[in-house]
């Protein structure tokens, strides 16, 4: 899975932002967690790949990592922003 190329991200004054440019109409701001995720998304990978990624640079529970990836993907596929 990837972003989709019309979705344009942003980070001004420490703020995690998208906005898409054709489709979805509104901009996402985005938590530490959720721009993490983002950002990992900008290249083709996995749900495993991000919340190993996740689990490698934070010191949080896997379970509680895999809920909050597929938490994000899952918002993210709602607004149309994940080719899969």
């Amino acid at each position: 899975m990837k972003l989709k190329d019309t979705f344009i991200t942003y980070t001004a004054s420490g703020e995690h932002t998208m906005v898409a440019t054709e489709g979805f109409s509104g901009i996402v701001r985005s938590n530490k967690t959720a721009a993490f995720i983002i950002e990992a998304l900008k290249e083709p990978t996995t749900a495993e790949a991000i919340i190993d990624a996740m689990a490698a640079k934070y010191d949080a529970p896997r379970e509680v990592i895999e809920r909050d990836v597929a938490a994000v993907l899952e918002k993210l596929r709602s607004i149309g922003a994940i080719e899969d």
